[in-house]
């Protein structure tokens, strides 16, 4: 069902009430960390079966002398507006078949479950795009992470009908875009000074990026060939798209320029990125460059911010006529 947005001074505590599910996990300490400080929110709940009754400074231990706030096994629905599904992929859909949320509680879903339309009311949580459909939405899917970085290098090239030819996409992410849980995969000793590829050409973000594209290119008869790289830090994705035309450089430009002139968060950069640019905020930066009839694009964002936790707070904002940078007005790490 989708609702009509709800003024914060309509609110019972005139704050956004919150309730955290799958509270213990990267994406679940990362969105505490934003919501502890965000102006117009009080937690009301943050979930953990495995975790009920302890501090959650003594899992997120970043979070210590901040909070007193403790995990909790109860899931209170009806004393909050929205619910942040911070579960692994599959698990939102499963939940909500068990589990019936008040139809007045709003639902910004992390997982990729709602992502692709179907039969179900969630609106693709991508700003950039979709902001008058966020802003009336009472159920929210979050971009993935790799989607986010790659949509919006490409966006722009989509809006001009550049998306012609196959499009070579290559991005590397750092360790926490696995999760929490210890795997072979994400074990300091194996990812330290290490490098390699997954999921070439198979990346279950591609469904999601294609359905972007065509959205707003109008059609996308082209492939996205993308190929996800694991890297051997901690957080950050960095992408580059290659994308053939014939279009000027400076025309392009100007069209990147203006396709983000009233994004709160995407910027497009004169000068070549690095990482650290983005590394703890929630911003989304673009470049590009013109080699012959090859446009390079790059594009960098912070995975659990921007990529995840972040745009689902800036998302939030929207859905409760908040300042959309409310809470989010963060430095990067750039030293």
């Amino acid at each position: 069902m989708t609702g009509t947005n709800i003024a914060l001074s309509s609110l019972p505590t005139g704050r956004v009430r919150v309730g955290v599910l799958g509270a213990a996990g990267y994406t679940g300490g990362e969105l505490i960390r934003l919501l502890l400080n965000h102006p117009e929110v009080e937690i009301v709940f943050a979930n953990s079966e495995s975790n009920a009754g302890n501090l959650v400074s003594d899992v997120h231990e970043g979070l210590i002398g901040d909070t007193e706030l403790r995990f909790t096994n109860a899931m209170p629905f009806d004393e909050v507006d929205v619910l942040f599904f911070c579960f692994g992929h599959g698990k939102s859909e499963a939940f909500l078949k068990e589990h019936t949320i008040p139809e007045n509680v709003r639902i910004i879903d992390l997982a990729q479950d709602f992502r692709i339309k179907g039969e179900h009311d969630y609106v693709y949580g991508l700003p950039e795009i979709n902001k008058g459909e966020i802003v009336k939405a009472q159920h929210v899917a979050n971009p993935g992470c790799f989607a986010t970085a790659i949509q919006l290098a490409l966006l722009p090239a989509a809006k001009m009908d550049l998306l012609t030819e196959d499009v070579a996409v290559n991005a590397i992410t750092g360790s926490t875009g696995a999760g929490q849980k210890p795997g072979a995969t994400t074990h300091f000793s194996w990812r330290n000074n290490n490098l390699s590829i997954y999921k070439p050409f198979q990346h279950q973000h591609i469904a999601e990026i294609r359905q972007s594209l065509t959205q707003v290119q109008g059609h996308l008869e082209v492939s996205i060939d993308f190929i996800p790289y694991r890297g051997d830090f901690a957080r950050g994705i960095f992408c580059t798209a290659v994308i053939k035309t014939e279009v000027p450089a400076d025309d392009i430009i100007e069209a990147y320029k203006a396709f983000y002139a009233d994004a709160a968060f995407t910027h497009y950069a004169d000068k070549s990125l690095d990482l650290k640019q983005v590394v703890n905020t929630n911003k989304a930066l673009v470049h590009c460059e013109k080699y012959g009839n090859k446009l390079l694009v790059t594009s960098c964002i912070d995975n659990l911010l921007k990529g995840a936790v972040g745009q689902a707070v800036q998302n939030m904002n929207l859905m409760f006529g908040i300042d959309e940078t409310a809470g989010l007005l963060l430095k990067a790490s750039a030293f």
